[in-house]
């Protein structure tokens, strides 16, 4: 949510930024917000107004008792009655007006950075950089889910049975690698300095109003029945959410946060589910990491978090590239993003297995999440960017570690979360 006096002062600032990202529909809603914001100040003044009238005559009432003047003081108490009548009505009017703009204000897209590539959709996005060499051997590299097979590490009939389409057992030697991808990305951001969290997996909707918009809610969020509770769909939204209301002090930031947690997402629309694999499913694993920092550090912060991944990643010989969004691609929120893609040596091309951003003030406004400074209070700055989500990490490291005899090779740093496993062999 962008402030209301970017609207009240520079609103062709907002119209030009709604028209880059495509969402001309949206337009009208810069007058709508102005005329409203406009009424709801008439409306505060007009109350400000009928309180001091009423402290007058309320001191009146006072003098005219003292002097005798009982039916004069009567008339007066009337006076003062009608002007609380009105001072309510006011009130009343005023909240009423309050909650509409807020609500309109919600659906405003956050300023892009000026760097973002202008597009409108993810075909628009824009390669930054490859890490690592793409490389495709001489072999056939199989689908994952047939290598899986092969491993006797995935059962998505009985999960077919217990839970339905998009859901799915890992076992064995699979389950375990799947662990240590976890395990080690937790040590690998520990080591960077984050501190280490597992955080609630359901959060209330006052939260989610916070972190997401009302699209990406309704495509994405699974509600509990009956209860004023989500499941996340990612551990952001409760780490963010953790400080709502908060006034941190300034010496305390950065907040630099990691935390593990397991994600639910519907994964409806176009995309869909994907039958045979893993790569798009109802449930799955992450770590993720959340700064909170002063307004000044968010892009070093966000170059910070992006690097980390792909070190991440690389240190498990998968080659990726960085990829940042364009305009079109990214969430209303978003002030800036770019992925992180892994390379397929089956497909010969890179798929998302990351996503990094920055949001400005959006999330800390909407919660109310400030930082105490010593020239005042002010919103604090929130990133949030994938280490690794499994399965999709899990799929990478299958297919650029497997071997022509059907074997897969473990990462050397995967190793000590495995035991010591070098080489996962077939079982079929």
């Amino acid at each position: 949510m962008i402030d209301i006096r970017l609207i009240r002062e520079e609103p062709d600032v907002v119209r030009e930024n709604i028209r880059k990202k495509f969402q001309e529909e949206k337009l009208p809603l810069v007058d709508e917000i102005i005329a409203l914001d406009l009424r709801y100040r008439e409306m505060r003044k007009k109350g400000d107004d009928l309180r001091s009238e009423r402290n007058k005559a309320s001191k009146e009432i006072g003098g005219l008792m003292k002097a005798g003047k009982k039916e004069e003081a009567e008339a007066k108490k009337a006076e003062v009655a009608k002007i609380g009548d009105e001072i309510t009505a006011t009130g009343e009017e005023e909240k009423k007006l309050e909650e509409v703009i807020r609500q309109k204000m919600m659906i405003i897209p956050n300023i892009i950075d000026p760097s973002v590539p202008i597009g409108k959709d993810d075909s628009q996005n824009v390669e930054i950089q490859k890490y690592g060499e793409p490389a495709v051997p001489a072999y056939e590299v199989p689908h994952h889910a047939d290598i899986l097979d092969r491993l006797d590490g995935l059962d998505k009939e009985s999960a077919g049975r217990t839970s339905g389409e998009g859901f799915y057992y890992l076992k064995g030697d699979i389950a375990r690698l799947h662990e240590a991808m976890l395990a080690y990305a937790r040590d690998f951001m520990i080591n960077k300095g984050f501190t280490y969290f597992i955080p609630p997996f359901m959060i209330r909707h006052d939260v989610v109003d916070g972190v997401m918009s009302f699209a990406e809610m309704d495509a994405m969020m699974y509600k509990i029945e009956g209860e004023d509770l989500f499941l996340i769909g990612t551990s952001e939204h409760s780490m963010i959410g953790r400080f709502k209301g908060q006034l941190i002090p300034e010496k305390e930031l950065p907040q630099a946060l990691t935390a593990y947690s397991p994600c639910f997402r519907k994964e409806g629309g176009s995309h869909g589910l994907e039958e045979r694999g893993l790569y798009r499913v109802h449930q799955f694993e992450k770590q993720e990491m959340v700064v909170l920092c002063k307004p000044e550090e968010s892009m070093e912060w966000y170059d910070k978090m992006w690097s980390y991944t792909v070190e991440y990643f690389r240190s498990l010989d998968i080659p990726v590239r960085t990829l940042e969004c364009c305009s079109g691609d990214l969430a209303d929120l978003k002030v800036k993003s770019c992925d992180v893609e892994a390379w397929s040596p089956r497909q010969k091309k890179y798929f998302e297995v990351g996503s990094c951003s920055t949001l400005g003030d959006a999330q800390a406004r909407r919660l109310q999440i400030r930082a105490k400074g010593e020239n005042g209070n002010y919103f604090v700055h929130t990133l949030n960017n994938t280490v690794v989500a499994t399965p999709r990490g899990l799929i990478a490291l299958l297919e650029n570690n497997y071997n022509e005899d059907g074997s897969v090779t473990v990462p050397e740093v995967l190793r000590p979360y495995m035991g010591g496993t070098a080489l996962i062999t077939p079982k079929k």
